[in-house]
């Protein structure tokens, strides 16, 4: 687990581009405290540069990076783990490949040199890396299939430079570039930007599960996939299903523990970290470490269920309590850490929990993918329910009602209730195909256009994604639509960047593709069964949990941000709506966010999660324009 950056310069002074690699590599010094490594190279007037952060996991005596071929034309830097490095390395072997150290690093090399970027396809794991191949002229920078790791890049008339972090790239540029009006809509609708967009016009992150392959000849790069879904949507029985896929969730659950440092488990209680926690337990005969995060107000608090687990599975439970005194002393590293807006409130006990188990481990096995994977958000079943309301009720009648409903089920309290619930399914539902589109939009959503002035709104923003996926009418469809952006975009992007900031890596055994191309097959009653989320995944556990566990409500990590908005964010927040400063920023409708804001504070509303948007953006850009 590591963080890379590199340089392609057509500079030909190696001493200027090494100090800026430094420089960038100086930046991420949280994602691998332990080691680093630069390599740069002047050839044919073309500077090739690369280094990366190490933070030591496996091979820890002999997996030093940058690593080379025999005759040092081909070079590496990585950042991640294949979890499948050992099977690869032993084929490759069996074909006479000779290795040098123990390291997964050097099968990715040694993979690329015996078979080129095809075999890019093999790799089962999480990885950004980038290859430097001397004999070809060109530099293969790739990503992993669900986007686990960070990669962003840009591109100008002076060289190509990427990154596992927007700020090595932003911190070196002669100035601050500017917002991009596609990076700003998606992130006010959605609450984050995914890839390939950033707030920034012309940085770009590299979509999950593509290569860059940069022409050094040429000063040119295309981008390609590497992996394509296997579709086989034979017959299998419910029962063989079930089998099946406890199988596979347990291998997958042992490939991703194989560590030569201490490791443990995130353990909130739902049914995903449960399953894991479990699995993990009967790999080995000695207690593991199992670590939770609890809140000081009751109503957001789940500990009980962790403590449940913890005691079936007879772990070493770690137990911490979030109170808003830790927030406000926190705060301002987590957000900022992310280098662009990022409104997953979700984040901040995220981070502090890493920030706790780092004590303890330096490996934490995770839940996230469970719900993408086995349909186990409330957003699935609203989806469904879209469709049989509209071939109910009339567009007119719905259009003529919705207003009113609206005010009916408005709330004034920092919960996602049935209310709130109800309201979410009200406002999102479609006619004309985009009720999926508006159901993730978390933020503001439609109100966008009340939000953003005419300069700065664009009504087009999932053109893209509309492009790579199908018209949302099916459960499968939904969950390949969260796949490219919010699992890639916010799941992620949030694990990633909280655990590495406490230099914690993470590891999740549900995002694995073979289990992906399994359930992906599956008949969707196999997963959502009425209004049974995760059906097969629980009805393939539920034998070792006891009865009825799996079925309880669970929240996830939310956070009372409504109630701190109100209390201790209260002035910060009410200075980002400084009409001068509003002015400045040229970007807001400002009477529309001033009468939100002040609604929210009063307590005449709850606009708990758009005021939270918005607190978010203006804090990363009072921080980054310094107006």
């Amino acid at each position: 687990m590591c963080g890379i950056n590199g340089i392609i310069s057509k500079s030909s002074n190696v001493t200027d581009v090494n100090d800026l690699l430094k420089n960038m590599n100086r930046l991420i010094w949280h994602r691998g405290p332990d080691d680093d490594g630069f390599f740069v190279n002047n050839h044919n007037n073309v500077t090739v540069a690369m280094a990366m952060r190490r933070l030591s996991i496996i091979d820890l005596t002999t997996g030093k990076q940058p690593i080379y071929n025999k005759d040092k034309s081909i070079v590496i830097v990585f950042n991640g783990e294949i979890y499948n490095y050992q099977t690869l390395k032993q084929e490759l072997q069996n074909e006479g490949v000779i290795f040098n150290t123990k390291s997964d690093t050097e099968v990715i090399l040694k993979l690329y040199e015996t078979k080129g970027e095809a075999s890019f396809s093999k790799l089962d794991g999480m990885f950004a890396f980038s290859i430097y191949d001397k004999n070809k002229e060109k530099v293969i920078i790739a990503r992993d299939f669900f986007g686990e790791k960070p990669l962003y890049y840009y591109h100008d008339t002076n060289g190509f430079y990427w990154a596992s972090e927007l700020k090595s790239i932003t911190n070196n540029l002669r100035q601050t570039p500017s917002i991009s009006k596609a990076g700003l809509n998606l992130f006010f609708r959605l609450t984050y930007i995914p890839a390939p967009y950033t707030i920034y016009e012309n940085i770009h992150k590299l979509q999950a599960n593509h290569y860059i392959s940069y022409n050094l000849n040429k000063n040119s790069f295309s981008i390609h996939q590497i992996n394509t879904l296997k579709q086989d949507k034979k017959h299998i029985t419910f029962n063989h299903a079930k089998t099946q896929l406890k199988n596979l969730v347990l291998k997958s659950i042992e490939s991703r523990s194989i560590s030569d440092v201490p490791l443990g488990t995130f353990l909130s209680g739902g049914v995903d970290s449960s399953i894991v926690s479990l699995g993990l337990s009967k790999l080995t005969e000695k207690k593991i470490d199992t670590f939770s995060i609890g809140f000081d107000k009751a109503s957001f608090d789940e500990t009980d269920k962790s403590q449940l687990v913890a005691k079936l599975i007879n772990s070493n439970h770690h137990e911490f309590i979030l109170t808003e005194k830790d927030i406000e002393k926190h705060i301002h590293d987590i957000l900022l850490n992310f280098d662009e807006p990022f409104a997953d409130s979700s984040a901040l006990p995220s981070y502090l929990v890493a920030k706790q188990t780092q004590n303890f481990v330096k490996v934490a096995l995770t839940g996230d993918g469970g719900d993408e994977l086995f349909a186990g958000y409330n957003k699935y079943y609203i989806g469904r329910l879209n469709n049989k309301y509209t071939s109910i009720i009339p567009e007119n009648l719905h259009n003529a009602s919705k207003s009113l409903l609206n005010k009916v089920l408005s709330t004034k309290q920092d919960k996602r209730g049935k209310r709130f619930k109800i309201k979410k399914l009200i406002n999102a539902i479609n006619y004309n195909n985009n009720h999926y589109w508006n159901i993730i939009s978390l933020g503001f959503g439609d109100d966008t256009n009340k939000l953003l002035n005419d300069n700065f709104y664009q009504a087009s923003v999932f053109n893209f994604y509309k492009s790579k996926v199908n018209i949302p009418k099916s459960i499968h469809d939904y969950r390949e639509i969260d796949r490219h952006i919010s699992l890639e975009g916010d799941m992620l992007v949030k694990v990633d960047r909280t655990s590495m900031l406490c230099s914690l890596e993470c590891r999740a055994p549900f995002l694995n593709k073979t289990l992906w191309e399994f359930s992906n097959n599956l008949p969707e009653s196999y997963l959502l069964k009425g209004y049974n989320k995760k059906y097969l995944l629980k009805e393939a556990f539920k034998s070792e949990f006891p009865k009825g566990f799996l079925d309880k409500s669970k929240k996830g990590f939310t956070v009372p941000v409504g109630d701190w908005l109100r209390s201790s964010l209260k002035n910060e927040l009410i200075s980002y709506t400084d009409t001068s400063f509003l002015e400045k920023q040229n970007l807001f409708n400002i009477d529309y966010i001033k009468t939100l804001i002040k609604n929210h504070i009063s307590g005449k509303e709850d606009n708990s999660y758009k005021v939270w948007t918005f607190y978010t953006f203006q804090k990363w850009y009072a921080n980054t324009y310094k107006p």
